[in-house]
């Protein structure tokens, strides 16, 4: 018997829509000015090396869809903007389909993140229809079309519901990876057991780590954990070590070799003025560091998921 509609829900109360206010830059005027006048006298041939080589990797051919998890130790340290920008990126450089999951029904933000006006259907109701004889056109009908690009599935309709269970993640899963070259699954936080069981299956894995000593100690608690997993979980995770905050003083390199040391790349991910609005991700408005951080996690991510057949 087929089950009924859901009803379409706005991602964001109406009555709190215009708090969210006009997008700012994630750079300063003064930044912005100070780079163009850079730009003016540096040669930009190591510059376009780099970003053709990151490219390459971003777009390397895949025989069976890759899933991407992410997560982290703890809420509010950017884990749904770090998936938000990696299916950006993805979507910007491959011409596969794409889609970003959303695995954390604690009231996420990856819908909001990727511009979502409203949503309907979600993973548990998306479980119960999948078929094998379905081909994407007909899969697409119940996702959520992102504005760049690519397909969303929320994990609920924004409102504190039953948490997703570990089945219910692999149904989807393993069904929507045949229509999908990449999936990037934005996980609830460890250790709860849709995250472990992410972390433990996926093609790689990204760890959202905040810039503080505390997430930094924890994440490395996370990573000597991979190691332990029996197929070599470690070898296909990257970090990346969040600033959400300006003002932050915890030495950066201290920190990323702290995490290098059990042998994972790091990436840096600046404090971005756009990102700490909370609003719809426009990668137009990101700064340019930023930009930069996002497409090396999204080659460091692909590098990796790739290697696993």
């Amino acid at each position: 018997m087929p089950i009924a509609a859901p009803e379409s829900v706005p991602t964001v109360d109406p009555r709190l829509a215009h708090a969210l206010g006009a997008p700012q830059h994630g750079d300063s005027t003064v930044r912005r000015t100070g780079r163009a006048l850079r730009k003016l006298t540096a040669s930009a041939s190591q510059e376009v090396a780099e970003q053709s080589r990151l490219a390459r990797e971003i777009q390397q051919p895949v025989t069976t869809g890759r899933v991407i998890a992410v997560t982290s130790i703890r809420g509010g340290v950017g884990k749904s903007t770090v998936s938000a920008l990696l299916a950006r990126a993805f979507n910007h450089y491959r011409h596969d389909p794409v889609l970003a999951l959303e695995a954390d029904t604690a009231l996420g933000t990856l819908p909001v993140r990727l511009g979502a006006q409203s949503v309907r259907w979600a993973c548990t109701d998306v479980a119960q229809i999948l078929t094998p004889t379905m081909q994407l056109t007909d899969v697409t009908g119940y996702l959520v079309p992102v504005a760049d690009g690519g397909w969303l599935l929320p994990a609920g309709q924004g409102r504190v519901g039953a948490p997703l269970d570990v089945g219910t993640y692999r149904t989807v899963t393993l069904a929507l990876r045949r229509y999908f070259a990449v999936t990037v699954v934005d996980c609830e936080c460890l250790p709860g057991d849709v995250a472990r069981t992410a972390m433990d299956t996926a093609h790689a894995r990204v760890v959202v780590a905040p810039l503080t000593a505390e997430g930094v100690n924890g994440t490395r608690a996370v990573l000597d954990w991979l190691a332990q997993l029996p197929h070599s979980a470690l070898a296909t995770t990257v970090v990346a070590l969040s600033a959400n905050s300006p003002d932050t003083t915890l030495d950066v390199k201290t920190a990323v070799a702290h995490l290098r040391e059990s042998g994972v790349a790091v990436v840096l991910l600046p404090y971005d003025r756009h990102l700490a609005q909370g609003g719809p991700i426009h990668t137009a408005m990101l700064g340019q560091s930023t930009q930069q951080a996002a497409v090396q996690l999204a080659a460091e991510a692909m590098a990796r998921a790739v290697r696993v057949r």
